[in-house]
């Protein structure tokens, strides 16, 4: 019955994914000028803190609601609906004239990108177990694909114009509306609700989580390291184009194609290293190793004078992504079969919460060291990473002991 479904819907799907992590990056670029000409601020590492944390906290709201309704009311409403919304709410950025108007858009689109919840349900109905585990794949595929399209967008568009990167997504998104709409069945069409049945609020709950954490002891260390991998992740985005303006004058045309650059080099990093790599070292290593190369990457773009050095630095950089796959894996081995589920769940919303918290710690780190030197703001990711040391040990040595029980 899956399969009947039109072939089509799997590149609906794929698109409303990329525009998602497209939207995510347009605004990397362009955000540090964008914000001085409604501010008339120097320093708004600040600003870009909030903004960023606004983003991540509407997501990780809106994600369980999306996803809840739309078990309620079936996938297409859902879907048409966050893209009609993220169609509108580019527009009415692009026209923003406000900082408080900037911050309200922004937090639209947090709350329409949240559809990716539902956009993996979607998959998940349509998909025999056959193909899911590929299919996700390219769904991942195409989110770090978003990731690599929206900086280079958005700086080649915002050179000309601030807001042009704006009214490029809404028109891709309004483009992307009109292909679901025609083209995109329901992918529970016998889906019915018994009149009356109330929705269970609790499972809108995006803080539940921590109960379930806090009353299984053993999983408090793998969700630390995944809340920690992610609080480092969070940097980027967040002073990426604040030190490359402060440090190498970078435009924003320059700043997309270092993003771009880097997104390009994780991902072939990410696609092909993690196999081989976990075979010849295990997981530990691999983390560590992981660990280590983004350590001695930060430390060269700490102290970088010139351009060309971030680029030459790239792979070493993108060797930093090998960690994550491997922490993945070992995070498998954690519970048992019948609650992975659960466990990733837990594991996703740690994600989201670093997201939430830590864009605001980074600028306000940021702000501190931009007049003296704004390279030094890499130094206290590398602190960040040290603190993930011992309790990626710890994790192992605790992970075999429990394999070995069950043996």
């Amino acid at each position: 019955m899956k399969e009947s479904l039109p072939v089509a819907a799997l590149p609906v799907i794929f698109a409303t994914v990329l525009l998602d992590a497209a939207g995510i990056g347009l605004i990397f670029p362009i955000l540090p000028a964008l914000l001085r000409d409604v501010t008339h601020a120097d320093n708004v590492a600040p600003y870009i803190g909030i903004m960023t944390a606004l983003y991540a906290l509407m997501q990780f709201i809106f994600a369980p609601v999306l996803g809840a309704l739309s078990d309620r009311l079936g996938r297409r409403p859902v879907l048409l609906l966050s893209l009609g919304g993220a169609a509108v709410n580019y527009l009415f950025l692009a026209f923003a004239p406000s900082l408080w108007m900037l911050l309200l858009g922004r937090a639209i689109a947090g709350l329409t990108s949240a559809n990716v919840s539902v956009a993996t349900a979607y998959i998940a109905d349509i998909s025999p177990e056959a193909t899911r585990a590929r299919r996700f794949g390219l769904l991942n595929a195409m989110f770090g694909a978003g990731f690599i399209i929206g900086p280079v967008l958005g700086g080649a568009l915002g050179d000309d114009g601030l807001r042009l990167p704006f009214m490029a997504a809404a028109v891709l998104n309004g483009c992307n509306l009109l292909l679901a709409f025609f083209t995109l069945p329901e992918s529970r069409p016998t889906l019915r609700r018994p009149t009356g049945e109330k929705v269970d609020l609790a499972a809108l709950n995006p803080l539940r989580f921590l109960r379930w954490v806090f009353s299984e002891k053993s999983l408090l260390p793998i969700t630390v390291i995944f809340f920690t991998f992610s609080a480092a992740g969070e940097v980027y985005g967040v002073c990426w184009a604040l030190w490359g303006h402060d440090a190498f004058a970078w435009n924003g045309l320059w700043i997309g194609l270092s993003l771009g650059a880097f997104g390009v080099c994780q991902a072939l990093a990410q696609a092909f290293l993690p196999g081989p790599a976990v075979k010849l070292l295990g997981e530990r290593a691999t983390i560590l190793a992981g660990v280590a190369c983004a350590c001695v990457a930060l430390t060269v773009m700490a102290f970088a004078t010139r351009s060309w050095m971030i680029f030459a630095i790239m792979p070493v950089f993108a060797l930093g992504g090998i960690g994550a796959p491997a922490l993945q894996s070992l995070a498998t081995r954690q519970v048992a079969g019948d609650r992975q589920g659960q466990f990733q769940g837990v594991l996703a919303s740690a994600v989201s919460l670093a997201s939430v918290l830590c864009p605001l710690v980074f600028s306000s780190i940021y702000f501190g060291v931009r007049a003296y030197w704004p390279g030094a703001v890499w130094l206290s990711v590398i602190v960040v990473y040290a603190a993930l040391v011992p309790l990626v040990l710890g994790l192992s040595l605790a992970s075999s002991n429990s394999a070995s029980s069950r043996g």
